[in-house]
């Protein structure tokens, strides 16, 4: 695809080739994200960060990706903070803030609402999250993750298995990452989820269509062995109608050191989007991994920036620019990534 004033609405626009460029401008963005070097390639321009709906890692990543990259960043962190609770159409507001704005990062609590806002927007929209819908960015860096940490093991994305733990009804997350494995072959998936909380049927049989193997069952223990990675994501307490429904299922499938070390391989890769709900009745993954050398969660986060600055470079055309006017950093920035 073309890149350059795109918007970014669905791992769906993507094919492989796309993804493989992505993940190479973000191995290049790695000295910056590491603050050893300085680029203002993005000098002077603005994101307009309209996140409707509660965010930490996705807005905070997005924006320290386009700071890092030399823009400035402007916030707008809940719908009652907006001119939509005055009733200002999705249309008004795209227009108006894409006035003031280089490219718009959103998120919004339903479903195909950023898709109906770039349409008006007059420059380039990324989705932060809609609804149950979509994530792009998060099953972007999600994948490079999982490419990284397969490289270090001398295996690679093709044939590789995969469980997904939890609430997959819900959890755009695992939607978004599923959709981005249709681009790669031979791959085996286990969803592990309560028979209420399963996948999205379409999305199974999309991945079965393009031939790979799909395996739903309630049974973690038969979910959990022999995968390459683990995808745990917490019971989606907002998508439901209240919370006492969404206890129903809290807690019913945890990650802890003892079940990881009796049921996964033992190069297996724990990974989840964050945040993890570790109250006392969900955690569903347990603390005791935290220092567990498999667990993957803060190296993702920390993907994340890279994969986020490759959007923003390759969307605003700057990317031979973050190199050419690449310097060293002048300031302490030792042990950040211990």
């Amino acid at each position: 695809m073309d890149f350059r004033g795109a918007h970014i609405i669905s791992v769906q626009q993507f094919e492989r080739p796309d993804v493989e460029r992505i993940f190479a401008v973000a191995d290049s963005m790695e000295p910056f994200a590491r603050r050893t070097q300085v680029s203002k390639a993005l000098d002077g321009a603005i994101l307009g960060n309209m996140f409707f709906e509660p965010s930490t890692r996705t807005r905070v990543s997005f924006g320290c990706a386009f700071n890092m990259l030399g823009g400035a960043v402007r916030e707008t962190a809940e719908i009652g903070a907006s001119s939509i609770t005055k009733g200002e159409s999705l249309y008004d507001t795209a227009r108006v803030i894409s006035g003031y704005s280089d490219v718009i990062v959103m998120r919004h609590p339903r479903t195909g609402s950023v898709a109906e806002f770039a349409t008006a927007s007059r420059v380039p929209v990324i989705n932060g999250g809609d609804g149950v819908n979509e994530h792009p960015s998060q099953a972007l860096l999600d994948l490079y993750t999982i490419r990284k940490e397969l490289e270090s093991q001398q295996a690679g994305i093709d044939g590789m298995r995969i469980g997904m733990v939890g609430d997959l009804k819900h959890g755009r997350t695992v939607h978004s990452l599923s959709r981005l494995l249709l681009l790669y072959r031979n791959i085996r998936f286990n969803l592990i989820s309560p028979r209420q909380l399963r996948m999205p049927g379409e999305i199974v049989a999309e991945l079965r269509a393009a031939g790979h193997s799909v395996n739903e069952t309630e049974d973690m223990a038969e979910g959990l062995h022999d995968n390459d990675t683990v995808y745990l994501t917490r019971i989606q307490e907002e998508r439901f109608e209240s919370r006492l429904e969404a206890d129903l299922y809290r807690g019913r499938f945890r990650l802890n050191r003892a079940i990881y070390t009796r049921h996964c391989q033992p190069n297996t890769v724990i990974m989840h989007p964050l945040p993890r709900d570790t109250r006392a009745g969900a955690n569903e993954l347990d603390e005791d991994l935290n220092q567990h050398p498999n667990l993957a969660i803060f190296r993702q986060t920390d993907n994340g920036v890279l994969v986020r600055m490759a959007l923003f470079a390759l969307v605003l055309d700057v990317v031979e620019a973050v190199a050419r006017q690449a310097r060293a950093a002048n300031w302490f920035t030792g042990r950040r990534f211990d």
